[in-house]
């Protein structure tokens, strides 16, 4: 298995999706009403698709995901791109911090970071913070599922892929358990390979503290977990040869 996807529920798939196709730097993949997809690639690293499907749901306060976007030696002109493509300055309260942070044009938080010695070789995503109530064993959950490796020297409990090269995925320590009536406007998607069996591998998520998610949405062609904070993940079938 290994992590493929960043999911971004959006109003307008186009509108956001550009957004971030422009920010980023990220290949375009797929253009459509109801989803846009682009791809990004760390070179000897992970190839990361972003995927901004179509709901009506409005956007909920202090997402559980977001995304740190490497600004290092280079913040303000990331900054001043990201204004200019239609983000805008946001408060959460973070106060005198060396990161800025922003608002996406569906009002999506992100930062972009300072420079830092572990987003060395990071690409143009630095992180993706998850909030989590226990690290250690979120961060054991996510590595069995995706193969990524602890990062030394983090100061958040962080996993990368096993090039070393990409985002850290920084486990969070989270300020109030996750509402479960709430579905994350962000999440991630691992896919199976050849090989993987579906059941074994829910089976491995529900034996690691998540579980399978049944929301009611009718039958699907992947599954649907949380991790054992509660956050949603997709479980994509192996692709066919």
């Amino acid at each position: 298995m290994y992590l493929e996807n960043v999911s971004l529920d959006a109003h307008d798939p186009r509108l956001l999706g550009r957004f971030w196709q422009g920010l980023l730097g990220a290949e375009p993949l797929t253009d459509g009403p109801d989803l846009v997809e682009s791809r990004l690639a760390v070179p000897g690293g992970p190839v990361l698709d972003l995927c901004f499907p179509s709901v009506p749901e409005p956007v909920a306060p202090a997402p559980r995901l977001h995304v740190d976007v490497a600004g290092g030696t280079r913040q303000g002109e990331v900054v001043e791109r990201a204004l200019a493509l239609g983000a805008r300055p946001l408060d959460i309260g973070q106060g005198d911090v060396p990161w800025v942070v922003l608002a996406d044009p569906e009002g999506n938080p992100f930062c972009v970071m300072e420079e830092r010695p572990e987003y060395a070789g990071a690409g143009a995503v630095a992180a993706l913070p998850l909030s989590s109530t226990d690290p250690a064993r979120d961060a054991a959950f996510w590595a069995a599922l995706t193969g990524w490796r602890p990062v030394p020297g983090s100061p958040l409990t962080a996993l990368q892929h096993p090039s070393g090269l990409g985002p850290l995925l920084e486990l969070c320590p989270e300020a109030a358990p996750k509402d479960a009536a709430l579905k994350n406007r962000m999440h991630l998607d691992v896919r199976l390979e050849a090989g993987d069996d579906e059941d074994a591998v829910v089976a491995r998520v529900v034996e690691l503290g998540g579980r399978e998610w049944e929301p009611g949405w009718g039958r699907l062609p992947w599954r649907l977990a949380t991790d054992p904070s509660g956050n949603e993940l997709c479980l994509l079938p192996a692709r066919r040869p």
